[in-house]
């Protein structure tokens, strides 16, 4: 297993697909923070809640840019055909999605770090470019940073495991950003009425471990809890179906 983990990082780290999404999240990390910071209003941006919800961008970005990189980590290989040499080499085939799970849970925490730390750092510094007192604590920055980052990482293990189970790229990427950018927020919206498990979904689960969920969501070690279930499911689950069906 450790010389399949290590096979899976020199693979990785010599694709482009990693600096590529990098520097992709890292333009639109500034692109949001800027259009919040300089677009709102000052009297919106005084609360403390307000300011972490603009630094918070980082958080969204970057557990949306592990999930993609875990997904495409795995789908790549079964668009360009690799997979084939690949399970030549391995023929377990569940060590390969694990090691791909264990690889995008370590670029998912790079690209959590990089997206929350710049958010943090941009953010507070055009706040106070306009004159607005920054009255967020330390406390919560270091839980949006750490809390964040760690969302991040497990976020990487869950695109890997739903890339395992689609196979097919596309479809993969626009699911986990339809859901992270959409379906989960109308749950966590109903949340409050009828529909109770909605702050129990994965994208949810993130955003309460970076210490940016309303009374409504999880406390946030309960939420780290939820979100290694889900990824140690959707990994299980990918490595369970990889070595079920046939190789295209």
């Amino acid at each position: 297993m450790i010389a399949q983990i290590r096979a899976e990082w020199l693979k990785q780290t010599t694709l482009r697909t990693g600096p590529a999404l990098l520097g992709t999240m890292l333009a639109l990390v500034v692109l949001a923070v800027v259009l919040h910071a300089e677009g709102l209003p000052t009297g919106m941006l005084t609360p403390a809640h307000n300011q972490l919800m603009v630094i918070g961008v980082g958080e969204r970005l970057g557990v949306l840019l592990a999930a993609i990189y875990g997904a495409i980590s795995v789908t790549a290989e079964f668009r360009y055909g690799t997979i084939r040499p690949t399970l030549l080499v391995a023929p377990r085939r569940w060590r390969i999605i694990a090691a791909k799970a264990a690889i995008a849970v370590v670029a998912g925490l790079i690209l959590g770090l990089a997206a929350t730390g710049l958010a943090t750092v941009l953010g507070t510094s055009l706040l106070t470019a306009r004159g607005v007192p920054v009255t967020v604590t330390d406390e919560e920055v270091r839980a949006l940073i750490v809390g964040g980052s760690a969302a991040a990482a497990l976020w990487g293990a869950i695109g890997a495991g739903v890339g395992a189970l689609v196979r097919n790229q596309v479809p993969t990427m626009i699911g986990l950003a339809a859901w992270l950018l959409f379906i989960e927020g109308l749950l966590v919206e109903e949340a409050s009425s009828f529909l109770q498990f909605g702050k129990f979904g994965p994208g949810a689960a993130a955003t309460s471990m970076a210490g940016m969920g309303a009374d409504a969501m999880l406390a946030p070690a309960v939420g780290l809890l939820v979100l290694v279930l889900y990824a140690a499911l959707f990994t299980a689950l990918g490595a369970f179906m990889t070595e079920r069906r046939d190789v295209p």
